[in-house]
């Protein structure tokens, strides 16, 4: 059971109470302390936010008109805000970023997806393969520096960090944004302080921020306090916060370090980095819709997949509409996150899988149709092509019907959709502003 699912039960415990009364607020309290040490959150951080609902719900009068449930529940909401840190906003300005991060964190790809970050909001990017340590660091870099459409600069096999700074600085003169990526190791030493402070005395870096796994829990306060006090960080990255069970305890424990979060790392994809924003966050955990950043998210898609508004929303659907509609969820990241930001946190793990898997195969599937099948969607009901279509994408006819099958169910859908005038008014919401 992850954070959200856990705080989540608690709320539903305590909402579904017919009385809210000392037992019911103990029981609720322990069900939140349960979620909260098991995302590995500080125990001592945990009694104090419990206590203080507890003497909340059971001493203090509440607002005349607000029900105590509601009162309790928007407390914690705004408590676990103040567990997880403020929020960040990056001036967009040219600037030089430096990254630090122990082996495993993320550090490399994270160098990319905020190369990438910057430069899609107008800022040209590049970055500077520093990791003369790791083996293979310096292709990785550039490799996932031409998978972002970003630049890249690095003198293979060099050690002097100090030489590549420089040269790099001539090189990428007119890039606006300049990303350095450095060493790691198992453990901050004094031999990679050494290094990390030479980088830092020729690159000057407007930013020095550490990459953090959230998957070390509670250790992420002290990796942030050890870093801060040999560097002076300016922020904290903290990515794999999708998969991590420990999340809550990592944002938690930099939150009480005081370096502040500026950005989270929610999946593999390029595109799979947020702004840190601890009130979205916490509302994502407790199912609170998070409409904006969806409507955001949506617009980027399309972007980025090269769908024109007019292919989503067409008089008729048909498997080429189909499609670019396809292409324009796959970009928005893994379907749990699109889940979370609408609200739709419980939704089971196995269907999310379910769900991108057979996106892949609806992609391949429809590849493998003539365009007039893609057009048609009545020429499907042949058992001859549904057998070539099998062939040519690599699945099987059962698949193959899945897809008529829920491509039909879409239809329908659609077709409802296009005569409800208020679904349309609030689906245009997701349009790119022309």
């Amino acid at each position: 059971m992850d954070l959200g699912e856990g705080l989540r039960k608690a709320v539903a415990r305590l909402t579904g109470a017919t009385i809210i009364d000392a037992k019911a607020i103990r029981e609720f309290n322990k069900e939140l302390q349960r979620a909260l040490i098991s995302a590995d959150v500080n125990v001592e951080l945990v009694l104090q936010l419990t206590q203080k609902l507890e003497h909340a719900a059971l001493r203090e009068k509440l607002p005349e008109g607000v029900a105590a449930r509601d009162y309790i529940t928007n407390m914690l909401y705004e408590d676990l805000v103040g567990l997880m840190g403020a929020g960040f906003e990056p001036v967009m300005k040219p600037k030089r970023i430096l990254l630090l991060g122990l082996y495993g964190s993320g550090k490399t790809t994270t160098c990319a997806k905020l190369a990438k970050y910057y430069q899609d909001r107008g800022l040209s990017s590049a970055l500077i393969a520093c990791d003369v340590s790791r083996p293979a660091a310096y292709e990785q870099l550039e490799t996932l520096a031409k998978q972002a459409g970003v630049g890249f600069f690095g003198i293979n096999g060099e050690k002097d960090v100090r030489k590549i700074v420089r040269e790099a600085a001539k090189a990428l003169k007119d890039r606006k944004v300049l990303i350095c990526d450095t060493s790691g190791r198992n453990a901050l030493d004094g031999e990679l302080i050494k290094e990390l402070k030479a980088i830092a005395d020729e690159f000057r870096p407007d930013e020095k921020l550490l990459v953090i796994n959230a998957d070390t829990g509670q250790v992420a306060g002290r990796q942030a306090r050890e870093f801060d006090e040999a560097v002076r960080l300016t922020g904290v990255i903290i990515t794999k916060l999708d998969g991590s069970g420990k999340g809550g305890g990592a944002l938690s424990a930099v939150a009480e370090a005081r370096v502040g979060i500026q950005f989270t790392g929610t999946g593999e994809k390029l595109n799979a980095l947020e702004l840190y924003n601890s009130k979205k966050f916490v509302g994502r955990l407790l199912g609170i819709p998070d409409l904006e950043s969806l409507v955001e998210n949506v617009q980027k898609a399309i972007k980025e997949a090269e769908v024109k508004p007019e292919q989503l929303v067409t008089e008729e659907l048909n498997y080429s509409t189909f499609y670019q509609q396809l292409k324009a969820l796959n970009k928005m990241g893994p379907l749990k996150n699109v889940m979370s930001m609408m609200g739709m946190s419980d939704v089971p793990k196995e269907t999310f899988e379910q769900s991108e898997a057979k996106l892949a195969k609806y992609k391949a599937i429809i590849d493998s149709m003539t365009p007039e099948e893609r057009t048609s969607g009545s020429l499907l009901s042949a058992g001859s092509r549904i057998r070539r279509i099998a062939k040519g994408s690599g699945c099987t006819e059962k698949e193959v019907k899945a897809l008529v099958s829920d491509f039909n169910k879409m239809k329908r859908l659609y077709a409802k959709m296009q005569n409800d005038r208020n679904l349309r008014k609030q689906m245009s919401r997701f349009m790119p502003k022309q």
